[in-house]
């Protein structure tokens, strides 16, 4: 409770700073390969992948490197591999507090059945802040957090990541979007909402939202370069207007979480009452024990409820101070780079919290519109004022009425073919062609893959015979 370390050595990245073994100092050496590791997954590598990397490279493993300077519990051990990472050390390391400067104690408890000690609920450590200098900050912890606890960006069939995976949202079930690469025949990343495609399809969420990826990539960049000169232009009324977007966005529902907060307080203290009253009516002969017992248990289940529903309210009600001064991070975040020509996946990690779409204002119109909400780390949704306003002359807009006109004829001609049945039948005719002629894109594509050595089949993989291990255990197996 002291806040002193307890294991009696220290953690990769930090060594003893003198014989006394009471404060750590940073290990320089290793602190570079955890800054790595943090750096790693921030551009969208896996455990895995860092793993393969950090081995390829030649770069230690911790328990040899703590060995080496006479610290850890493998001291004396000989390693067959000393380059040997594996993706759960990787794990550890993104999941360590110690990293931020805390001191972490009673992560583990003695159970009373068999004297060994276990892992805890996180809610239980005791954590001692800024008791020794910080190798990771705080924002790039909690945003490797966040993408750890999101889906996991695969390559696809060209050994290619699509960044904006584990970003993007729907806007009307909340569902998380998935890339399609080669479904229409063409090499477009397509986003598409994952609950519309679970069978049944179209019950969980009545339509797709299908968008671009380069389209929300170009929204995203130009966004942030108008923040950007925004921001260099009027620093001070670029402030403001950050703030009240969070005042905007944020003073509604917290207000409703305060009201919320103070009802389940009173409605827990008077649980605590009743409790009180029912035990001493029970004592008293007041109250039979079967009613008794029905009463304590439904009273019990409430008070529950409340506790965890006042816990998870107050973190809120905490949060929302704490938010309301990260708009420095975000103008600080925002100065750290020149331009946003080029959006890599740190940077839209660093940048991005998540995306969330909207459908299209007409369905089945090529050109329409289509409304895409971003929302940014430490502000929530901002836009920059006048962002996206556009002074058209006369003639222009004259252009765009016509242009208006004729897609809304379009459209209404569409509904009516729906309507009638017209629609359905031209598309059963041409159903099969183009399908075809979709899957013959497909193929071709899949063709210059497995040519360029990115995608293989299954079917063209090496066969093996199968080996046949329970004969041999039954072979060599001592008699009963």
């Amino acid at each position: 409770m002291t806040g002193k370390h307890l294991t009696g050595t220290v953690i990769y990245g930090y060594l003893w700073a003198d014989e006394k073994r009471e404060q750590w100092i940073v290990d320089d050496e290793a602190a570079a390969v955890v800054r790595r590791i943090f750096a790693m997954t921030m551009d969208g590598h896996g455990p895995y992948q860092i793993a393969q990397q950090l081995t390829a490279d030649k770069v230690e493993i911790p328990a040899v490197h703590l060995a080496r300077h006479g610290e850890g519990v493998n001291k004396n051990k000989t390693f067959k591999d000393t380059y040997g990472w594996g993706s759960s050390t990787i794990v550890n390391i993104l999941k360590k507090r110690e990293y931020l400067g805390h001191t972490v104690n009673f992560k583990t408890r003695k159970h009373f059945k068999d004297k060994k000690s276990h892992y805890v609920d996180e809610s239980e450590w005791t954590i001692f802040e800024n008791t020794h200098e910080a190798i990771i900050d705080q924002a790039t912890f909690d945003n490797v957090q966040r993408i750890r606890g999101n889906v996991r960006r695969y390559p696809d069939g060209w050994g290619e990541a699509q960044p904006l995976t584990g970003l993007m949202y729907c806007a009307d079930c909340g569902g998380k979007m998935y890339v399609h690469r080669t479904n229409n025949g063409k090499r477009i990343p397509q986003y598409t909402c994952s609950q519309y495609s679970k069978i049944p399809v179209g019950t969980l969420c009545p339509t797709q939202h299908r968008i671009n990826a380069d389209v929300v990539m170009t929204l995203i960049a130009d966004t942030l370069r108008a923040i950007a000169a925004y921001s260099k232009n009027d620093r001070a009324e670029f402030i403001q207007t950050v703030k009240d977007a969070q005042v905007t966005q944020q003073s509604g529902s917290i207000a409703q979480k305060k009201k919320r907060l103070v009802e389940a307080r009173k409605r827990s203290e008077e649980l605590e009452k009743l409790l009180c009253q029912i035990y001493e009516d029970k004592i008293l002969g007041k109250l039979p024990e079967v009613r008794f017992a029905t009463l304590d248990a439904r009273y019990a289940d409430e008070q529950d409820e409340l506790s965890g529903e006042i816990e998870e309210l107050e973190q809120a009600v905490s949060g929302y101070e704490h938010k309301q001064q990260s708009a420095e991070k975000f103008i600080a975040l925002i100065d750290k780079y020149e331009n946003f020509d080029t959006l890599t996946t740190t940077m839209l990690n660093e940048f991005v919290e998540k995306i969330v779409v909207h459908e299209r204002e007409r369905k089945g119109c090529q050109d329409t519109t289509q409304e895409v909400e971003i929302y940014f780390n430490f502000v929530g949704k901002y836009v920059p004022p006048h962002f996206g306003e556009v002074s058209l002359t006369p003639e222009e807009q004259e252009t765009q009425r016509k242009k208006t006109e004729l897609r809304d004829r379009l459209h209404r001609n569409y509904l009516r073919r729906k309507a009638n049945g017209k629609q359905q039948e031209y598309e059963d005719k041409v159903k099969a062609a183009k399908k075809a002629e979709i899957e013959a894109k497909k193929l071709a594509l899949r063709a210059e893959d497995m040519a360029k050595g990115v995608f293989a089949s299954a079917g063209v993989l090496l066969k093996a015979e199968p080996q046949k291990f329970v004969a041999s255990i039954i072979e060599h197996s001592p008699p009963l």
